[in-house]
């Protein structure tokens, strides 16, 4: 009988578990993230080309930066100055690597289109004062080195993007669901 009673509780009073998944989803907006993908095979042969949008500037480029099995310096030269600080102007030599990281991220992702870059080079200036007014923003950031970008791909998850340069593991993954971006760069591998 008492068991009977029991199972006639309203649902409201019922216990209601959760599982661990669903909490991950309730954390990232809905979404669980996925399991970790194994190493992805990667495409060393074919002609790297990146098509950006400079979120700050609106300016574009499409560039091949790596075909042969060599980086073109031209092209190096223009993705310098398109990622440049967006305040003061100053730029820097990007570390190709990063380049390299993003083209096979959106290989893996399978995304063609062009990529919106928020933040990439900051000058010590620049990173001291979006530190000062910003949550998050390291004193010492990678951006600063010239090898390090603030991404995201038009239409794709950025939970997807994560995944993906994640299992790269070649330099630092940081996950920004609320903002809606992904940060990469080529320091040394880790995730947040």
């Amino acid at each position: 009988m008492q068991r009977a009673a029991a199972q006639q509780k309203p649902a409201a009073q019922q216990k209601r578990t959760v599982t661990p998944q669903q909490l991950r989803a309730s954390r990232y907006g809905g979404f669980a993230p996925q399991q970790e993908l194994p190493p992805p095979e990667l495409d060393l042969a074919s002609p790297r080309s990146l098509s950006l949008v400079n979120y700050n500037t609106k300016e574009e480029i499409s560039v091949t930066y790596w075909s042969n099995g060599a980086y073109h310096r031209d092209a190096l030269n223009q993705l310098n100055h398109f990622l440049r600080d967006s305040r003061e102007g100053a730029e820097t030599e990007m570390d190709p690597l990063l380049f390299d990281v993003l083209w096979h991220t959106t290989r893996i992702v399978g995304f063609g289109g062009s990529i919106e870059v928020l933040s990439a080079y900051r000058s010590p200036t620049s990173n001291a004062w979006l530190a000062s007014v910003s949550r998050g923003v390291a004193r010492d950031s990678q951006h600063m080195n010239g090898n390090a970008m603030d991404i995201r791909f038009p239409g794709v998850p950025v939970f997807q993007i994560r995944q993906a340069a994640r299992s790269l593991n070649m330099g630092g993954v940081g996950f920004y669901p609320r903002s809606g971006f992904v940060h990469l760069d080529t320091g040394p591998v880790r995730y947040w």
